[in-house]
């Protein structure tokens, strides 16, 4: 069975998006709505701008959703997944790409979720940390521990996992980890405690836009990062989704069950070869490729 996948923020890069639009008009077409919708030229941002332009929050979330979606829109007949599933942000582009989300809906919640993360990363400074070498219940034990808001919030793989919270609480927790024997515990540039407790002002206000948005029924089960299981009723996919900002992302759990449900070949739609790494991690016999127009992949 055929799985496709679909990155998060942090897969960007300077001339993203730039080869679809010069190869197909249905991305031409596709890049130009979404300026509209936007309200500014993000394609002159994804194409032309530097890293640090693409680094800013109302930027990089739309422009990372865009490569994806319109990727697997230009794949037509050769896009035909039995599975999806998307890390953090890639959740809304799996949503677009097997039915359940239009393009221009997905773009709207996509760039209504960015500004509402902005605003909670501004109301309580805080961070993330990316832990190496340890076992998840190791990690789990230590946040429960430590003072204050940290908690387990990217299960990437085995011995990554990535925690969140506020600022001391995190470096607190960073330091008994080394202690534990943690090979790393590296604080990451990134603006905000993203899935933990911190983002439940961007949640309230991301809740809304989702429940007013229609969800058809998807054209195959997309696996969701709170439950790392197959989803395919479209109240159930809103629920998660709106779980989603406070919640950990269960990227580890979800490659497991997509394999015991019969993927063994995973296509990454979208900028970056990062999901492909982890989910070799997860299982060593998958079979991983990266969509290329070029291969119709």
């Amino acid at each position: 069975m055929k799985a496709y996948i679909f990155p998060g923020q942090g897969a960007q890069f300077s001339g993203m998006g730039l080869d679809l639009y010069e190869k197909s008009p249905l991305a031409q077409e596709l890049f130009e709505t979404a300026n509209e919708i936007l309200g500014f030229h993000i394609t002159d941002i994804m194409f032309e701008g530097s890293d640090e332009d693409l680094k800013q929050t109302k930027v990089t979330q739309p422009a990372i959703f865009l490569h994806s979606v319109i990727l697997a829109k230009t794949l037509g007949n050769h896009f035909n997944p039995d599975m999806v599933a998307g890390h953090s942000l890639g959740e809304f582009s799996a949503l677009v790409a097997n039915g359940a989300l239009t393009f221009e809906d997905g773009l709207k919640l996509v760039s209504q979720r960015a500004q509402a993360m902005q605003k909670a990363c501004e109301i309580q400074p805080s961070t993330m940390a990316a832990v190496l070498g340890l076992d998840d219940d190791i990690v789990e034990k230590v946040c429960g521990m430590t003072e204050g808001v940290v908690v387990a919030a990217n299960y990437n793989c085995p011995g990554q996992l990535v925690i969140s919270g506020e600022i001391d609480a995190v470096n607190r927790a960073c330091e008994t980890l080394k202690e534990e024997g943690a090979r790393r515990a590296l604080v990451l540039p990134v603006g905000g405690a993203f899935h933990s407790p911190l983002m439940e002002p961007a949640r309230e206000e991301l809740a809304s836009a989702i429940e007013n948005t229609v969800f058809s029924k998807p054209n195959c089960p997309i696996y969701q990062n709170v439950t790392a299981s197959a989803v395919t009723d479209q109240k159930e996919i809103k629920v998660n989704l709106i779980s989603q900002l406070t919640a950990p992302v269960k990227w580890t759990q979800t490659v497991q069950q997509m394999v015991a449900d019969g993927a063994m070949h995973f296509t990454e739609v979208g900028p970056g070869k990062v999901l492909q790494g982890l989910v070799k991690k997860i299982h060593r016999e998958a079979e991983t490729v990266s969509a290329s127009l070029d291969t119709n992949a």
